[in-house]
């Protein structure tokens, strides 16, 4: 995929390896963020912010999953929920993207490398369309985070005042668009309460939850779709995106409906409505957003379980959200119906899927596994039993899925626990993608033949 003829030996494997320098870049913005929230201007009382607690949050808001060990609003200074906003926008959209539509807005011709960068960054296929796609990508994004803040205000500022609700609508029309979950609604006087103040207000919720499924369909998707005016079709990478976003969005939805029904901590309450709203926006948000409009530590145990099925698969690839993709998902599942049926290879559509994608797709959901699995013990045996393991598996998911939604682990969790989550943030925001690039590399020299083998199996 990368493997082209390049002048000087290391300027080719920087080329070659763009998931090294994209990883790089979003430690670099972590760093830069802890420093930052550390310095005592950024808390609300004037302190020194530990720097485990700066590092947790500027993980958090860079890899836009929303976990918070200190409640936006109360915590931190008027200049500290700034620097969470630009981590936020910068992390959703990437640096390496950010990089090249500047290059873009002031003429500058990109380079081989500088294309190789923002083809991967956005998850394009080619490099041919890279300006075009990556201008789409931040001129869409603001447009779209300007519309969401409008819609938003409509609620926020007839109840804070023109600019406290200004402020709180656009801090949380990025916030959502990029599936980070970060709010500002601790100045209701509720500590970590999300969006619970709003419950049932769909002045508030639908334009909440555009925002989050227009950011995980993905900027390939979003470019798709505009150009189906002109083509008068979609890719198959569209139809798989749009139809499995539907369709998981329902079950979910339908899932918390039957299974919240009467629960008197969560849906059992409030008029049916408002069941029909909590429910679907508890589905959208499960898509990797972090905002609840219910206590999620009132959920039943089915109810986590389904959340970390949902948290788990995702949004789409080149999107704010994370996951695995349910693109992944799709390509597993249509390869063991292709076996089931007999087929020698996976066919989606009447479309053959190359072999090195379901390879992909096998690691991708095999490591995620273990990672979640093994993360969720190493932080249940650090909390002391203080939690359920259900409760565990549901932060840890939402950690390594980059949601946000939380049950209280975070809060709670000592210096080995934070540590886990803060890796496992990082690592669903760039890790498994990295994982992916890595697989897609070819070594220089020539293909070894090697003997086949038999091996066993079933």
């Amino acid at each position: 995929m990368f493997n082209r003829p390049l002048s000087g030996e290391g300027e080719g494997r920087m080329a070659q390896n763009p998931a090294r320098t994209i990883c790089l870049s979003f430690l670099l913005i972590i760093g830069a963020g802890t420093a930052l929230l550390v310095l005592p201007f950024a808390s609300r009382d004037g302190a020194f912010t530990p720097p485990l607690e700066a590092l947790f949050t500027a993980t958090s808001a860079t890899c836009v999953t929303g976990l918070v060990v200190y409640d936006t609003w109360s915590h931190w200074s008027a200049a500290g929920q700034g620097i969470i906003l630009a981590l936020i926008q910068v992390g959703g959209l990437g640096l390496v993207t950010m990089g090249a539509f500047f290059q873009v807005l002031v003429g500058r011709r990109m380079g081989l490398r500088a294309a190789d960068l923002a083809k991967e960054s956005v998850n394009s296929d080619s490099f041919a369309g890279v300006r075009h796609l990556v201008r789409t990508v931040i001129l869409g994004t603001f447009l779209v985070e300007l519309l969401g803040a409008l819609a938003l205000s409509a609620t926020f500022i007839p109840r804070m005042g023109f600019r406290d609700g200004l402020a709180a609508s656009v801090f949380t029309s990025v916030s959502a668009f990029c599936n980070a979950g970060f709010d500002l609604m601790g100045r209701e006087g509720t500590p970590f309460a999300s969006l619970t103040a709003f419950e049932g207000s769909w002045l508030l919720t639908l334009p909440a939850m555009a925002l989050v499924v227009l950011g995980g369909l993905g900027f390939v998707v979003w470019d798709d779709l505009l150009k189906w005016r002109k083509t008068r079709t979609v890719t198959l990478h569209t139809k798989i995106v749009l139809i499995l976003t539907a369709a998981l969005l329902g079950a979910g939805f339908v899932g918390f409906l039957a299974l919240e029904w009467n629960n008197p901590g969560t849906l059992g309450p409030l008029s049916l409505p408002g069941k029909v709203n909590a429910a679907l926006f508890h589905s959208v948000s499960c898509r990797t957003a972090g905002f609840n409009t219910v206590d999620l530590a009132a959920l039943t145990d089915q109810s986590k379980v389904l959340s970390v099925l949902l948290m788990f698969v995702g949004a789409a690839p080149a999107g704010t959200g994370g996951g695995i993709k349910i693109t992944t998902v799709a390509v597993v599942v249509m390869t063991i119906v292709s076996v089931m049926r007999g087929e020698e290879e996976t066919i989606i559509g009447r479309r053959r899927v190359e072999a090195q994608t379901v390879y992909r797709a096998l690691t991708l959901i095999t490591m995620g596994v273990l990672i979640v699995a093994v993360s969720t013990v190493v932080i249940w045996f650090s909390l002391g039993g203080d939690f359920s393991m259900t409760d565990v598996l549901f932060e840890e998911t939402s950690a390594f899925a980059t949601v946000g939604l939380s049950v209280g682990v975070s809060g709670a969790a000592g210096v080995v626990g934070k540590l886990v989550l803060i890796c496992n943030m990082f690592l669903g925001r760039v890790g498994l993608l990295s994982l992916a690039l890595a697989l897609a590399i070819k070594s220089g020299g020539s293909k070894k033949v090697l003997p086949s083998a038999r091996v066993i199996i079933g």
